[in-house]
């Protein structure tokens, strides 16, 4: 063990019992600093069996206040307990999603918002997650909370190209900041990947204010090869946009009107990495009866609530 302040050599230092279990300490035998084993949720006192049935409630879909009721904590040790995990679980995506061997993505944005839909500041107002999938394994590549704009689209893009380990064929939808004049596809990968982008195309709505309205109706769907050779059979975002519904029904901020969306950034971008570290690593997908992260060869087991939050980084 080393020292967090000089990396010198620590040796053991007692130990002391908390309400989750028995901690090591340690002494720096060069500049004497005590410190004590890295606990999971750090910062909380709330016992962890009981912060595991809030995580779980919280990646079932229930809100904040249903949670307080239901487990007797405060909404605010709730909140508290959102944060830890999920800061400890941006952590745990960021290290262990790496050299993913996926041959098909998909990629697509769920849309949001923070506060007020029509106050739109940096930390208010509308808000996109965009998420990757790998199609074979179900898995959750990487993310990223934001505006849709061309900065935000090139930044997710770098980072999902740092986590690919080898070429693989990529799909999106038909935003310009993807694809148009060059696109972020374009700049951040190259000639590196078979790249393919799919439009669909609605009948205009009926207006509202109409008697016997109906919705906007799916009239074509056009898809265009735009890097390498695609196979175009495979250029849909069609499982990502199923995705989406995933994350509107298991995580409350994101079901439409009602009063469940965030009221802060950083709770929002803690949900959405709850659910994306749950979804690898908890959930088995119906699609071939393992979760994302077994499926991709990154665990060989089924994870629980307890593993995911006491896995080291």
């Amino acid at each position: 063990m080393n020292c967090r302040c000089c990396n010198g050599e620590a040796k053991k230092f007692g130990k002391f019992k908390n309400v989750n279990r028995i901690v090591q300490r340690y002494r720096c035998l060069k500049c004497g600093t005590t410190f004590s084993d890295s606990q999971p949720l750090t910062g909380l006192r709330v016992d962890l069996d009981k912060a595991c049935q809030v995580v779980h409630l919280l990646c079932e879909g229930m809100g904040i206040r249903a949670i307080e009721r239901f487990t007797g904590l405060h909404r605010d040790t709730v909140l508290s307990i959102l944060e830890s995990a999920g800061e400890h679980c941006a952590r745990l995506l960021d290290a262990r999603i790496r050299n993913v061997n996926g041959s098909w993505l998909e990629v697509d944005e769920i849309h949001t918002y923070v506060l007020k839909k029509e106050v739109n500041t940096d930390e208010t107002g509308e808000f996109f997650t965009y998420l990757s999938a790998d199609m074979s394994s179900k898995l959750i590549v990487n993310y990223l909370v934001g505006k849709r704009n061309r900065p935000n689209t090139e930044a997710f893009l770098q980072d999902l190209k740092t986590r690919m380990a080898g070429r693989f064929q990529l799909t999106t939808d038909a935003y310009q900041a993807y694809c148009r004049g060059g696109g972020a596809v374009g700049r951040v990968f190259g000639n590196d990947i078979d790249y393919a982008t799919e439009k669909k195309i609605y009948s205009q709505p009926i207006s509202p204010k109409l008697p016997n309205t109906r919705p906007a109706t799916l009239i074509a769907i056009k898809r265009v090869p735009r890097i390498g050779r695609p196979d175009m059979k495979l250029a849909t975002i069609c499982h990502t946009e199923r995705l989406n519904l995933s994350v509107r029904q298991f995580t409350k901020r994101f079901t439409r009107k009602t009063l469940g969306f965030s009221k802060k950034l950083e709770n929002l971008r803690h949900a959405v990495a709850l659910f994306v570290a749950h979804f690898n690593f908890v959930r088995t997908h119906g699609a071939h009866g393992r979760t994302p992260a077994q499926a991709a060869n990154l665990t060989n087991h089924a994870w629980t609530i307890n593993e995911m939050l006491s896995a080291t980084i």
